[in-house]
């Protein structure tokens, strides 16, 4: 493949014997450039969060979150990565390929077999730039669930936690304000005050009240610190110009 992206690839397995064996069949593969691996679904989005990849290499069967469950969530990115799932079950190939999975590799795995998906991989698309911000897992009670970025109204800072504000609830997840501000600002979300991020697409009404200054999120009024006040109002006023992009 001269000339060729490499790839990137993410393997997901709970077994580590299995996860490790993948991961060295792949990065002995030319067309590979990365291999990260994860030991279940929620951990692999998480490693999603962060970075992007071309391809998913999953098991099926896992604790908590499925590969299948996994490969429902991925079809959801705006660009998501291509899909190959590893798995000792054979009873599974048809839902897997329902999901318009790129190949379905049964353990033992050869060599060969892993060289030929990854053939199917590049052959399908090549790279992919899977976009991990569209859904944010959250874990309460062994359950993972995934809320969409866009239902999100506003972040409020709770300690150690920020608690997620949407119409259907409002969960904790243990993430710094600081760091959501960062990586939720192309996605429209600016921070208001010391202890709040709004999403602007949310943002119903702007009131000043003898100097002060608040927004209306979801029927909510919110305070905005003098020090956010200026950026706020030239960000709505960006969004609201004709053929504006609002900056995200």
């Amino acid at each position: 493949m001269p000339g060729a992206a490499m790839l990137r690839v993410l393997v997901v397995d709970d077994e580590r014997p299995a996860r490790d064996e993948i991961a060295w069949l792949l990065e002995r593969d030319p067309r590979i450039g990365t291999v990260v691996v994860a030991d279940s679904a929620a951990e692999a989005l998480r490693v999603l969060q962060e970075d992007a990849v071309d391809a998913v290499f999953s098991d099926i069967r896992m604790p908590g979150l499925s590969g299948l469950e996994l490969a429902q969530v991925l079809q959801r990115f705006r660009n998501p990565p291509k899909v190959v799932f590893v798995t000792a079950h054979e009873e599974h190939a048809v839902d897997a390929f329902e999901l318009d999975v790129v190949d379905y590799l049964l353990k033992p795995i050869r060599e060969s077999r892993v060289s030929e998906a990854v053939r199917r991989v590049v052959e399908s698309g090549g790279p992919g730039v899977a976009a991990p911000e569209e859904t944010v897992p959250v874990e309460l009670g062994g359950v993972t669930r995934f809320v969409p970025l866009s239902e999100i109204r506003y972040v409020e800072a709770q300690g150690d936690y920020t608690r997620l504000h949407t119409a259907s609830g409002n969960p904790l997840i243990r993430v710094p304000l600081a760091r959501l501000e960062r990586e939720w600002a192309d996605a429209g979300f600016v921070r208001i005050h010391r202890s709040h991020l709004v999403a602007l697409a949310h943002v119903t009404e702007v009131r000043s009240d003898g100097g002060r200054v608040s927004v209306v999120v979801g029927g909510e009024e919110l305070p905005v610190s003098r020090r956010h006040t200026r950026e706020l109002r030239d960000l709505l006023v960006r969004r609201a110009r004709p053929g504006s992009d609002g900056g995200s």
